[in-house]
């Protein structure tokens, strides 16, 4: 179900990626407006990120064999990363054109079919993120996620190309804000690629959950009947949220209640816990010198 969800809007995106990218490609370059321009070809970075989720989402979505024992999860992450970085290579591109530009006193004022496509855009990109992070949520898939934050960004960056238009439109002694307007689509994509980059970087190296999460798991467990105490609480990411821990049970228990202890805690998490995949939990004999 996950799968087909994350495939389906994928290739819905990347359909109207392409509409949108050559809409404005198109428009921006007959209506001489490089924030147009500028805002097309972040469209087009949109189609290869919608690829990448599309190829990805086959190898993450494998189970678990001989040479990846805990999944394939990690594969999304990296897709998750890639999507980060293509947002920034796009946006420094985007900048770096302006720069040249403007350097090379490439200014002219912009025509209405540059506006009309500049709207059509924020309206389209807008609703395609909302849908997009709808689905991402519901199916918990970081990378489908990732890509309706790429989709909102690229609404965003719509805004300040049609305000650029407009100006240079009806105040031809400014046309040079069309290529302010890139510059800041360039600012709108680099932002977007922080959000999207520094959580796939702290899952690749292993970052535990937040303090909150963690307070909230072990108030979970200490409300199982024969837990005495807690201890080595600890949480990765690996797609989702795996957990181990140290349980304190009374000493004098058989191996299978201390199991039954052990299995309760676990399944309590499993229901109520934030996105957790897997929790492995140790006995410990508990006694009075245990503080």
């Amino acid at each position: 179900m996950a799968t087909r969800t994350v495939t389906g809007t994928t290739w819905v995106g990347l359909i109207v990626n392409l509409a949108l990218s050559i809409l404005k490609i198109l428009s921006g370059t007959l209506g001489n407006s490089r924030a147009v321009v500028a805002d097309g070809l972040h469209s087009l970075s949109d189609l290869v990120s919608d690829f990448a989720v599309l190829a990805g989402v086959k190898v993450w979505s494998k189970p678990a064999d001989s040479c990846h024992p805990y999944g394939h999860q990690r594969f999304e992450t990296l897709v998750t990363l890639f999507i980060g970085l293509l947002m920034v290579g796009t946006g420094i591109g985007i900048a770096w054109d302006a720069f040249v530009s403007w350097d090379a006193g490439n200014i002219a004022s912009a025509e209405p079919i540059a506006l009309i496509a500049a709207l059509i855009s924020i309206v389209i990109k807008e609703g395609l993120f909302h849908w997009t992070l709808y689905k991402g949520k519901q199916v918990n898939s970081s990378a489908l996620i990732a890509n309706a934050w790429h989709h909102r960004s690229d609404a965003l960056s719509s805004m300040p190309a049609a305000i650029a238009v407009l100006v240079s439109m009806f105040l031809p002694q400014f046309a040079w804000i069309d290529l302010a307007g890139a510059l800041v689509i360039a600012l709108f994509i680099l932002f977007s690629a922080f959000k999207i980059c520094a959580p796939a970087l702290s899952s690749l190296v292993d970052s535990g959950a937040s303090e909150d999460i963690t307070e909230r798991l072990h108030a979970l467990a200490v409300t199982v009947e024969g837990v005495k105490g807690i201890h080595r609480l600890r949480t990765r990411h690996h797609g989702g949220l795996f957990v181990d821990m140290h349980l304190y049970v009374d000493g004098s228990l058989s191996v299978n209640q201390g199991h039954d202890i052990a299995l309760a805690v676990e399944t309590l998490l499993l229901e109520e816990g934030p996105h957790i995949i897997e929790v492995l939990i140790h006995i410990d004999p508990w006694n009075e010198s245990v503080s």
